[in-house]
């Protein structure tokens, strides 16, 4: 979680219901008014996946290709996926394949134009 949705979360809960209902609407105002300026979707970074590479590297090539995610929302299938890798022993190269679906998911689900039309 940002700074600032911290902030806004702390405040809020010091307010009674009605006053949080008011932020609400003041916060849902200020997004949709005037026109919005239309922003470009961010582009991965390409960084070819090497021929031999461990998951740890694997992890900050691909955080590094796509440095626009919030990588706090994938630490759970990250953690999961190395834990696989080196608790049970999974292939690397497997792990690695799916690691790279994690973030390839991520990045649809907030900039791909993927679902869009009710998918």
């Amino acid at each position: 979680m940002k700074d600032w949705e911290k902030r806004m979360l702390a405040a809020a809960r010091d307010l009674e219901e009605g006053e949080r209902e008011t932020v609400i609407g003041f916060a849902e105002y200020l997004g949709q008014r005037g026109e919005k300026e239309e922003r470009p979707t961010p582009e991965p970074v390409d960084i070819p996946r090497p021929e031999k590479e461990s998951v740890v590297k694997a992890i900050r090539r691909l955080s590094a290709t796509y440095p626009m995610l919030d990588k706090a929302k994938m630490l759970d299938e990250t953690s999961q996926l190395m834990a696989e890798h080196t608790l049970q022993g999974r292939e690397a190269d497997s792990v690695i394949d799916e690691l790279e679906t994690v973030f390839y998911r991520h990045y649809e689900r907030n900039f791909g134009t993927a679902g869009e039309d009710g998918e």
